[in-house]
């Protein structure tokens, strides 16, 4: 048979799953089998597309395929948002906008922007632009930018900011600064990054065993963690397994 038709019978019975669990009449689904595609596409855009938009799961599946088709779209809407209105919040947001899509030279010249005024040492905005400074390599200026932070803000705690300081110090050539920084976030940093990041400063200064015994502690950590976690870190720990294997072959 034509996978037309396969694909016809999955459709079909997909959407009487979502009649069946969202309570609607059980004449849908006898339009749905005698319709083929036609009474699917009527069911998706008068049943299932406004269930989305109105379930917090939906709105946020809808919103990753939506980002992943257009990344651009959210920024497109945060700079109209901006033009209708010149406000703080507005600013934050396409900043914020922009360094996640890695277009750190605008999310500097914004967050540059923001930084005035009453708002002149906000932490969230000096982090932001720190953030913006190295992805465009200009560590010495993070760097300093995060001293101004904290000289302004003393109370201010940021696993984000403390992890940035590391590597902008490791960048700057200031290795053992940057192990000590490093040390105390393999430690604190709520994810995988910082002991990976650790391990590797360490075998790069010719402290092999050292970067081994931390990498085998931290896969054996995360054996223990849930599996959303574990999920959530792959990257990470697919890195780490990757550094924990090269360093052994240098070792063989």
């Amino acid at each position: 048979m034509p996978i037309v038709f396969y694909l016809s019978i999955a459709l079909q019975v997909a959407c009487a799953v979502h009649v069946v669990r969202s309570g609607r009449p059980m004449y849908w689904i006898w339009l749905i089998l005698i319709g083929s595609y036609l009474a699917v596409l009527v069911y998706v855009v008068a049943a299932v597309i406004p269930d989305l938009r109105h379930n917090p799961g939906g709105r946020k599946a809808t919103r990753k395929v939506l980002q992943t088709i257009d990344p651009q779209r959210r920024r497109r809407e945060l700079q109209h948002r901006l033009e209708l209105a010149n406000t703080v919040e507005n600013r934050r947001h396409l900043a914020a906008e922009c360094l996640q899509l890695h277009d750190y030279e605008n999310a500097e010249e914004l967050y540059r922007g923001l930084l005035s005024g009453m708002y002149a040492s906000e932490p969230e905005f000096m982090l932001g632009l720190a953030q913006a400074q190295a992805g465009n390599e200009n560590y010495a200026g993070a760097r300093s930018t995060l001293d101004a932070l904290i000289q302004a803000n003393p109370g201010f705690r940021s696993s984000e900011g403390h992890l940035l300081y590391a590597r902008c110090l490791e960048q700057l050539g200031e290795t053992e600064a940057a192990l000590h920084e490093y040390q105390v976030l393999a430690d604190s940093y709520p994810g995988e990054e910082g002991r990976y990041r650790y391990a590797c400063l360490l075998s790069k200064a010719q402290r092999s065993q050292e970067a081994r015994d931390v990498l085998q502690t931290q896969l054996s950590r995360a054996k223990l963690m849930p599996g959303y976690y574990r999920r959530k870190e792959q990257a990470w720990l697919k890195a780490a397994r990757l550094e924990l294997s090269r360093l052994g072959e240098s070792n063989a």
